[in-house]
């Protein structure tokens, strides 16, 4: 499965704490796939996947699945600080039909990058899906270092990674591993750097922003494969637009994913609910959304998506 484009990691629409909003998640799936996409990306960091139950993971895995249909390729995060739970979350998602999984490394007790490379060694094995690596040093202490990518690229199961460090000058030095697997996607998070990214050689975009305006993502991805530099770029900057409306509302690295259901919640697409330690937007932050979505909307019907 070699996947390029826009893979949006998807928030997960949640009504209590352990209670997904299921009319909302139909809502949101439908919606970003009119969207264009080229996938999906389930229990990622946007989707809040280590602060849910094993019970609600499960049960969001088997509804994305059943409704998308294969109609694009859903791949399912399976991070966590238990190897054994890691494994069974792969399984089961293989049951329920989706196309790959993705992992990072575990977070709690940081581990040296030998010992990253025998837990991914011991992993693989023990998957029933073709695995992503996922690189974000920010939440789980640790970068995937290049000797440990130069390995994954000898494991044929292994057909991809995302890395959401942010940092281009590592982003190139993989891009130029990864010319030795021509089958392998180079994805890159922060949509902040899309552009950058695809020029440094990337495949696509797992950006969050896609949750909200999936089209406005595809479309500078399209525009950059037929060679409209300038027409990307335009597009580009309205990318940082929806950044900074809607991402930087308070000081917490939480304001990301808050901004982005809230901005979901505003539309009618799907609840705002948090998992747990984390709250939905209050009153006075919501009306500053409500009102930078009229404006980023405007904005979008001049640009002709």
């Amino acid at each position: 499965m070699k996947l390029r484009g826009i893979i949006p990691p998807m928030v997960t629409p949640l009504r209590d704490r352990d209670e997904l909003d299921l009319a909302g998640l139909e809502r949101l799936v439908e919606h970003i796939l009119a969207g264009g996409v080229s996938g999906l990306f389930i229990l990622g960091t946007t989707g809040e996947g280590p602060g849910l139950s094993y019970r609600l993971r499960r049960d969001l895995i088997a509804r994305v699945c059943s409704q998308v249909k294969q109609r694009v390729p859903v791949l399912v995060g399976i991070t966590d600080t238990s190897f054994v739970e890691s494994v069974e979350l792969a399984r089961y998602a293989a049951s329920k039909g989706a196309d790959a999984v993705v992992v990072a490394p575990p977070y709690y007790l940081p581990e040296a990058q030998p010992e990253l490379q025998e837990y991914i060694d011991h992993l693989v094995p023990e998957l029933p899906l073709s695995l992503f690596l996922y690189n974000i040093p920010s939440l789980t202490k640790v970068q995937i270092e290049p000797e440990t990518i130069r390995r994954a690229l000898d494991e044929p199961r292994i057909i991809g990674f995302k890395d959401s460090s942010g940092d281009l000058a590592y982003f190139k030095n993989t891009a130029e591993l990864v010319r030795r697997r021509p089958d392998w996607s180079l994805l890159s998070g922060p949509e902040e750097l899309l552009i950058d990214t695809l020029q440094l050689g990337g495949h696509g975009g797992v950006n969050g922003g896609a949750n909200i305006f999936p089209r406005l993502y595809t479309k500078l991805y399209e525009e950059f494969q037929a060679g409209n530099i300038a027409r990307a770029q335009e597009l580009q900057k309205q990318i940082l637009r929806v950044s900074k409306s809607f991402y930087r509302i308070g000081k917490y690295s939480s304001s990301i994913i808050k901004g982005i259901k809230c901005a979901l919640a505003c539309l009618g697409i799907c609840d705002d609910f948090m998992a747990e330690p984390f709250h939905r937007f209050r009153a006075e932050e919501r009306e500053l959304v409500k009102n930078r979505l009229k404006e980023i909307e405007a904005e979008l019907s001049q640009l002709k998506l």
